[in-house]
């Protein structure tokens, strides 16, 4: 008897959120069905991690129990436990189907489509298509969307929507369409998934130099890419690893070790505000006033900086921002720096000119509208760069474009301040 919705869900839950330990006992305590089912609804870094605790036996059997598109990406997530070790759990079929995807790089689309699925023939009946999707659909992934071969190469696909919805005796040639789109096994597996999601299509096939059918990749595992693929940019934007697993199936070690590269990086970038100091410390000295609004400019430049990243990473996400739209993107930065700079700028005007004089409120004005402008520059041209040579433009993250910021903003400030106060 398996668990109900709700128990399942509790049982789902309980693995994100306990500690390893206890994940590991509550797993070697439930059936194998209902293991297999709750082990599947977790992310490949949470499967490794628990693969390595489990029992031998209890490790194998959910190994097996795991589709071959995601054991492959099981297996390319630094798995914990040695690959051949979990491959030697498999059968023979299930063996061969995971090493047919284990020959493709990691994150393309070779390694997430699905090797089982039913192909059709241009002469099928629509009887005959019927009868093999009731034989064949608890052994393949999808059965919504059948790909037409002819001689081993892929020449159409056909829905079983229009193949139920046509009349007796029809053809598969008659009902069926051109394979377009159609994705190659070498192609970046985030790009196929956005590809997927647009077409919406159910399905698309997969296709060698040759046209011969591989794969197709599924809605569903293209979506799941895209979540993992966000979960990432997020975890990097914000300057730090991604943790592969829940956050309270963590261990404040673990959370550590995810952060505390990113902030020494950041630390010694953070070096350059310091010497910018060291180098103005003779303005200081003569106008002490200036060292009360460093505080205001470099959180402004920061936070601009951080906005303009996150929109601009975003809009390269979805496919809307390319490398080719990059002097459109700065012409846009710019005149929305100019916009909020001049805003902030006029806004400090009074409260500064009130409380010490013009010459500072001018200063930090002028300030303002350069280090906006400056700030949503960088923080706007440094991910497509960053993704024109093959970076991850979420490595390029917000803290990071912050720290640059903070340093270039505090020499135009000293700039302006020796100008108009003639220092």
């Amino acid at each position: 008897m398996t668990d109900t919705p709700s128990t399942f869900e509790h049982t789902v839950d309980r693995l994100r959120r306990q500690g390893l330990h206890e994940q590991v006992e509550l797993l070697e305590s439930l059936s194998m069905e209902e293991a297999g089912a709750a082990f599947n609804r977790l992310d490949e870094g949470h499967q490794s991690a628990l693969l390595a605790e489990l029992s031998p036996e209890r490790a194998g059997a959910l190994f097996a129990m795991v589709h071959a598109d995601d054991r492959a990406r099981l297996l390319s997530a630094a798995p914990a436990v040695d690959p051949s070790v979990l491959l030697g759990t498999l059968d023979e079929e299930e063996r061969r189907y995971t090493e047919q995807l284990l020959r493709y790089p990691p994150e393309s689309v070779g390694r997430m489509m699905t090797p089982r699925y039913l192909a059709v023939a241009p002469e099928d009946t629509r009887e005959q298509i019927l009868s093999k999707a009731r034989e064949c659909a608890p052994e393949v992934d999808t059965v919504y969307t059948l790909p037409v071969v002819e001689h081993g190469s892929l020449i159409g696909t056909a829905t079983l929507r229009r193949v139920v919805s046509a009349p007796d005796g029809a053809l598969v040639r008659g009902i069926m369409t051109p394979a377009d789109p159609v994705l190659h096994p070498e192609q970046d597996q985030e790009e196929a998934a956005r590809l997927v999601l647009t077409t919406e299509l159910l399905a698309v096939p997969v296709v060698d130099d040759v046209g011969a059918l591989l794969g197709l990749v599924t809605v569903d595992d293209a979506m799941e890419v895209l979540q993992l693929e966000e979960s990432e940019d997020i975890a990097r934007g914000s300057a730090r690893q991604p943790l592969g697993r829940p956050y309270l199936a963590a261990s404040p070690f673990q959370l550590a070790r995810s952060r505390v590269v990113w902030l020494l990086v950041l630390a010694l970038a953070a070096t350059l505000t310091v010497n910018v100091l060291e180098i103005f410390e003779a303005e200081l000295e003569e106008v002490v006033a200036l060292a009360l609004f460093i505080p205001l400019l470099i959180g402004t430049g920061g936070n601009a900086g951080a906005q303009a990243t996150t929109t601009v990473v975003r809009a390269m996400a979805i496919g809307n921002v390319q490398f080719h739209d990059l002097l459109r993107v700065i012409g846009r930065e710019l005149r929305v720096g100019l916009i909020l700079g001049g805003i902030v700028g006029l806004l400090s005007i009074g409260p500064v000119s009130a409380l010490y004089d013009w010459r500072l409120a001018t200063t930090v004005a002028f300030t303002l509208v350069s280090i906006c402008t400056l700030a949503t520059l960088v923080g706007s041209v440094l991910p497509i760069l960053a993704g024109r040579v093959g970076l991850d433009p979420a490595v390029v993250s917000a803290p990071f474009v912050t720290t640059l910021v903070d340093a270039t903003g505090l020499i135009v400030y000293f700039l302006y301040a020796r100008a108009i106060f003639d220092l």
